[in-house]
C-alpha cells in the first residue's frame, strides 16, 4: 500500500505562484503530494476522473485553489468524502468572489475554506498535515514541534524588542 498523499488541484496555471506555499509546507513534513491543473467548468469529466482515481490510490485530502467563480473545491467535494480544503485565489474583486463561492457550500457537501491567497495556501497544507496526523504520531510530533519552534521565535523576537526598548 502506498503512502497517503495530498492532491492539490488548481483551476489555472496562474494559481501556481500562490499554491507554491502549499508545496513548501508539505515538503517540510515529508508529505507526498500531486499537483494538477483542472477546471470544474472547462474539464468537469477530467476533474471527476482524477478525484475518483486519487481517492482509490490513497489520497488523504484535497486542496483546491480557484479564483472568480471558484467552484473547483465544490466539484471535488461532490466526488469524494475525503476532506476538501478550498483556497480562494485573488483573481478579481480582491478574491471576495472566490471566497464566497468556496465557503457557501450546500449542507452535506462541506469544503473547509481557508484565507484568500498565499496565507490560505500555506494553512491548507498545515490543515492537511493535521488531518493526516490524526493517524500518524510521527507526523503529529512534527506538527507540534513546528508550532513550538514558531512560538519560540515569537518569544525570542519579543525578548529582543524588550532589550532594545529597555536597554
Amino acid at each position: 500500500m502506498s503512502k497517503p498523499f495530498v492532491a492539490i488541484l488548481m483551476g489555472s496555471d496562474s494559481d501556481l505562484p500562490t499554491m507554491e506555499a502549499s508545496f513548501d509546507v508539505l515538503k517540510k513534513f515529508d508529505i507526498p503530494f500531486e499537483v494538477k491543473i483542472t477546471s470544474a467548468h472547462r474539464t468537469p469529466a477530467a476533474t471527476h476522473a482524477y478525484v475518483t482515481d486519487a481517492d482509490a490510490r490513497g489520497c488523504a485530502a484535497f486542496i483546491c485553489a480557484a479564483g472568480m467563480a471558484a467552484h473547483l473545491a465544490g466539484a471535488v467535494a461532490a466526488a469524494t468524502v475525503k476532506p476538501v480544503l478550498g483556497v480562494p485565489i485573488n483573481a478579481s474583486l480582491d478574491g471576495l468572489d472566490a471566497l464566497l463561492s468556496t465557503v457557501q457550500m450546500p449542507g452535506g457537501i462541506p469544503v473547509g475554506t481557508l484565507a484568500i491567497g498565499k496565507a490560505g495556501a500555506k494553512n491548507a497544507a498545515y490543515l492537511a498535515a493535521q488531518i493526516m496526523a490524526t493517524s500518524d504520531e510521527k507526523l503529529a510530533k512534527a506538527v507540534r514541534d513546528e508550532r513550538q519552534a514558531n512560538a519560540d521565535a515569537v518569544i525570542a523576537k519579543d525578548a529582543e524588542l524588550q532589550k532594545r526598548l529597555n536597554g
